[in-house]
């Protein structure tokens, strides 16, 4: 979006039409309330930006079908120019007459109109260029379908709209829909309003509305519209003194015909403009970012240099942002819509007795309720005041808004916040997305930081590990996804008219799955459900749509739901990384292993709980598929992300392995060994060694309560020394309490003959008495002083050592899992401990 500047946020409210209530659908579902309609076709209009248009930024649903709009505002207008009952020059009236085409024709090629043109909706910044206001409102409401009032002034309506009438398509006296208006309606409005100002005054004023009507529909019996207008308002003198080029366009824009009147397009292009069209440049849309065109290729440097370095006030450098993320801003520093409407009297509350009727049939059928006059459209645009945004942000200097990009050779910080932001990196995510100073130098970092991608990856990665402004998050998510190029051509390629079998269950899924939420239940979020879901279908055919992947689609959809392309790029990027080979035709192998090591996961963790759903059958094959198929998508999301975390702090990388996983990476060279983090770790992208977990048997997996872990993992965290010639990176030792203890569970002489180091032993076969609970010894003791910490059963017998991890599982000890391929594996490798003989 483009920046703020001097624009202001402006506010409008409306009413949807209400639906019956006893009403349902062709699929058996309850009507889709038309404010979600409205809703959903809305959304499309905060891509349509153009200088010429003021910029949709947002709107909300509330009580009874109420709709409040957010868009770009300015306090001026072409009204003001008529308060001085004077005529506009003629190349004033010519400028803006070309500039309000301009917008016109921007919009009609995004299949648009108008329909609402007048002096009111045609604001003027402060340079005095036109910028078209409620350009949407006849586009979210299907075309004045989904409301109960009229679109349109009744002095600007085209003729044939007159004509057509003003019906809803569920009127009983129409056998079909109307035909939506043509750009020409919008072209006939235009020539009424300049007639205005050629003139200096309103047209059909101090007349009934079926007066004007009945007057514009007469017009079509007159040779010479303009002549007549002039005559019936008594300023023919002053039209006659028109140069030939603005009477040509009056005579152009007020053809009765709607065959005969030329288009937007058409008129830009005429000859009456031949003198100012050169001084406008053609609009270019800036290049998005997943993109085939260079993003800088239309970039502008002024003429003096030293303009861009000039100090400016915090003020100014927030009409600098756009004006999207100034509204985000003035909702987190306590912004209230319908507030801001309350107060200027546009919200008003009424008692719900003094809408009741005066008499009530038993049929339903009411009299004496008069019809409510809030419920018909009130153009009036509510200035949203930004000082409470300003005074919140007063402490923060002009640098932030330019903040420093550190690179890989930088000595800045390891984060770029700033040090007064410190202490609200450590606070709750919840309340750092609520902070309106930490928000903004969140949103600006990460504006600069994706400006710059893929240059920048690595920091928008260091940076999304600390949080993700809200505002940017679909961006972002993209950026660490890694979509790079042309998504749009790539998206566009794919056949997603055909009809396909999986057609139907998509159908199927989507009206039911999604009530949800507002955006995704609107009919215009299910067609692009349909759309990105069937093109990845399309485009994967070695795989299958399985219920679940709508759920998997929704969070892209919603993050990017005027991009279906990428949203599509986003799915088909995640779903190989983390859930490869789950949509195969025939994936139960892939399923069943997943169940597997989330069963031993549980036990590893949660042994009690394990025990538990162990004793009454309840495996994960009953409850646990549709999470792995829809990612946890329908749960409290944070929570999950902060347990998971504690949980992926206690667990060896090795104990996820699963041989249906992504094909590991192919090995780089980092000296040795493969470098990995905290954050960025996958054991399926390591290379493989010799010391790597072996795959084995579905069934002999499935055999084990506890999860095994390999010699790489395992020599990582015993901390042991000696291996320069491996691929396992090594630690330094740290004092303290070891976190892992090894528990040998061969005899006492295979033992004695070579062992890890700091091990225990603990015979199997002496174990365990008769009730299974562990024989008391000073080993065992040291076995239950470290329960709560991670203990891995060694043993020659894999099976030995499974058992035996079970058993203490069964006796509730947490974090217990077994060495993959037993002792064998640790002897090649030299780091086995031998006891001295005893002279």
């Amino acid at each position: 979006m483009f920046p703020l500047k001097d624009a202001h946020l402006g506010a409008h409210t409306f009413f949807a039409s209400a639906l019956p209530h006893d009403v349902c659908g062709s699929n058996g579902l309850p009507l889709t309330p038309n404010s979600i309609r409205i809703l959903g076709r809305f959304q499309i209009l905060k891509t349509v930006i153009h200088p010429r248009l003021c910029q949709y930024v947002d709107i909300s649903r509330g009580k009874h079908e109420r709709l409040v709009v957010v868009a770009e505002h300015y306090e001026n207008c072409l009204e003001d120019l008529l308060k001085q009952r004077e005529p506009v020059s003629h190349l004033k009236v010519l400028h803006i007459a070309y500039q309000v085409l301009e917008g016109l024709e921007y919009m009609n090629k995004h299949g648009m109109v108008h329909r609402a043109l007048g002096l009111r909706n045609i604001l003027l910044d402060r340079l005095g260029s036109v910028k078209l206001a409620k350009f949407g409102l006849y586009h979210m409401t299907d075309h004045g379908e989904d409301v109960d009032f009229p679109i349109g002034y009744p002095s600007y309506l085209a003729p044939e709209v007159i004509a057509q009438g003003f019906v809803h398509s569920n009127d009983p006296t129409y056998s079909e829909k109307p035909p939506p208006s043509s750009p020409k309606v919008d072209v006939w409005s235009l020539g009424m309003i300049l007639f205005e100002l050629c003139v200096g005054r309103r047209l059909l004023q101090n007349i009934e509305i079926s007066e004007k009507l009945k007057f514009i529909l007469t017009l079509g019996y007159v040779d010479d519209i303009v002549t007549v207008l002039a005559e019936e308002h008594g300023c023919l003198e002053l039209i006659k003194e028109l140069p030939g080029s603005v009477l040509n366009l009056l005579k152009k824009c007020l053809t009765f015909l709607p065959s005969k009147r030329l288009t937007p397009a058409e008129l830009l292009i005429d000859m009456v403009f031949v003198e100012i069209a050169p001084i406008y440049k053609p609009f270019r849309k800036p290049v998005g970012l997943f993109s085939s065109s260079l993003r800088c290729m239309d970039l502008n440097l002024p003429e003096d240099i030293s303009e861009l370095c000039k100090e400016e006030g915090e003020e100014d450098c927030l009409t600098e942002r756009s004006i999207d993320e100034v509204y985000y801003l003035w909702c987190l520093a306590g912004g209230d819509l319908e507030k801001e409407l309350t107060n200027k009297g546009i919200i008003q509350s009424k008692p719900p007795v003094c809408t009741l009727p005066n008499f009530l049939l038993e049929d339903g059928e009411v009299f004496g309720q008069g019809r409510d006059r809030s419920f018909l459209l009130d153009d009036t645009t509510v200035t949203l005041s930004l000082c409470q945004l300003k005074n919140r942000l007063k402490d923060v200097s002009g640098e932030a808004y330019y903040p420093l990009l550190e690179d890989e050779q930088s000595n800045l910080p390891q984060s770029n916040n700033t040090n007064e932001l410190t202490a609200a990196v450590n606070l709750p995510l919840i309340i750092r997305e609520r902070d309106t100073e930490y928000q903004l130098h969140r949103i600006i970092l990460f504006d600069r930081l994706l400006k710059a991608y893929p240059f920048k990856k690595n920091q928008i990665w260091k940076e999304a590990r600390i949080d993700i402004p809200p505002l940017l998050r679909g961006l972002t998510w993209a950026a660490l996804l890694g979509i790079e190029g042309d998504i749009q051509a790539k998206y566009d390629a794919i056949d997603k008219d055909t009809p396909i079998p999986t057609d139907r269950q998509i159908e199927v899924d989507i009206p039911r799955c999604h009530q949800y939420d507002e955006l995704l239940s609107s009919p215009e979020g299910h067609v692009k459900f349909r759309r990105v879901l069937k093109a990845w279908v399309v485009s994967h055919p070695d795989l299958v749509y399985w219920q679940g992947l709508d759920s998997l689609c929704a969070p892209f959809l919603y993050l990017n739901f005027n991009n279906e392309a990428l949203a599509y790029a986003c799915m088909s990027s995640f779903i190989p990384k983390y859930l490869y080979n789950f949509f195969l035709k025939d994936n139960s192998h892939v399923i069943q292993e997943y169940l597997t090591v989330f069963s031993q996961m549980i036990a590893f963790h949660d042994p009690e709980l394990s025990n538990h759903l162990n004793e009454i059958g309840f495996i994960p094959d009953l409850y646990a598929i549709p999470w792995f198929l829809t990612m946890f998508t329908q749960i409290d999301i944070e929570r999950c992300v902060r347990e998971s975390i504690n949980l992926f702090c206690w667990t060896p990388k090795s104990a996820t392995y699963r041989q249906h996983a992504q094909t590991p990476k192919p090995p780089s060279d980092n000296n040795g060994f493969n470098k990995s983090s905290y954050f960025s770790a996958d054991y399926q992208d390591l290379p493989k060694t010799d010391l790597s977990r072996e795959p084995i048997k579905l069934n002999e997996l499935k055999a084990e309560v506890t999860p095994r872990i390999s010699a790489e993992d395992l020599i990582d965290l015993c901390e042991l020394s000696g291996l320069s010639h491996l691929k396992t990176p090594t630690k330094k030792t740290k004092s303290g309490k070891p976190k892992i203890l090894v528990v040998d569970i061969r005899n006492s002489e295979d033992f004695n003959r070579g062992h890890i180091s700091g091990s225990i032993n603990i015979p199997y076969s002496t174990a365990f008495g008769q009730d299974r609970e562990l024989i008391q010894c000073p080993n065992t003791a040291t076995l239950q002083s470290f329960k709560g910490r991670v203990i891995v059963v060694v043993s020659q017998a894999m099976k030995s050592a499974a058992i035996f991890a079970e058993h203490l599982v069964k006796l509730k000890y947490p974090r217990v899992c077994i060495l993959d391929g037993g002792i064998n594996k640790m002897k090649p490798t030299g780091l086995l401990t031998v006891l001295s003989p005893q002279i």
